[in-house]
């Protein structure tokens, strides 16, 4: 079997599973924890995704990361995206309205964790190193940010697709405001059967 079908078979596989996974448990701590762990599984095989076949925006480019959309059920659930950075990357904290796991291939991307303040901003509450072997997890309304200093390849998975994600809220720190995040602007469909 070639690289790219056993890609394709790999993925389907660890899809499958998670479907599984939500449908007898819903959507919980427990059930993410076994989706991390089942992505932790996919991500282990760094022959099958690499820089070569997930490569970051150029470097003389905007943007310093994109998305690759490597499954995502026609109904647009469980989307599954190959994250690729050039580092110097960064988000502010924000929702994502679904459940999301991120799990790392190689490099790492940190997370800093938050929780809302009664003034209406946010205060840190933690964070952990995304990288091989570990990952995170998040129910709908959780808040983190991600930091991204050198290259990685890592997945991001959500219970929707992020086009779909109409009412995901950033903060703002310098206006002590919630925003609506836009569109991602750089998703590269990925997909064996698209």
């Amino acid at each position: 079997m070639d690289r790219k079908s056993e890609r394709t078979r790999a993925i389907a596989a660890a899809v499958g599973d998670i479907r599984a996974i939500e449908a007898a448990e819903g959507v919980n701590a427990d059930s993410l924890a076994k989706i991390r762990e089942r992505l932790i599984a996919l991500a282990a095989h760094t022959d099958l995704f690499t820089v070569e076949d997930f490569p970051p925006p150029a470097p003389d480019g905007a943007r310093k990361s994109c998305l690759y959309r490597v499954s995502e059920d026609p109904d647009h659930r469980f989307a599954l995206y190959v994250n690729a950075s050039l580092g110097g990357y960064g988000t502010p904290a924000h929702n994502h309205t679904t459940w999301a796991v991120i799990t790392g291939i190689t490099g790492a991307e940190k997370n800093r964790f938050y929780a809302r303040t009664e003034s209406g901003g946010v205060r840190e509450t933690g964070d952990f190193v995304v990288k091989a072997g570990t990952g995170v997890a998040f129910m709908p309304d959780d808040l983190h940010s991600i930091h991204i200093d050198a290259p990685l390849l890592n997945f991001h998975m959500y219970g929707l697709a992020l086009e779909q994600l109409h009412r995901r809220e950033y903060y703002v720190p310098a206006e002590n405001r919630w925003q609506v995040f836009p569109a991602h602007a750089d998703i590269r469909e990925a997909r064996a059967d698209a």
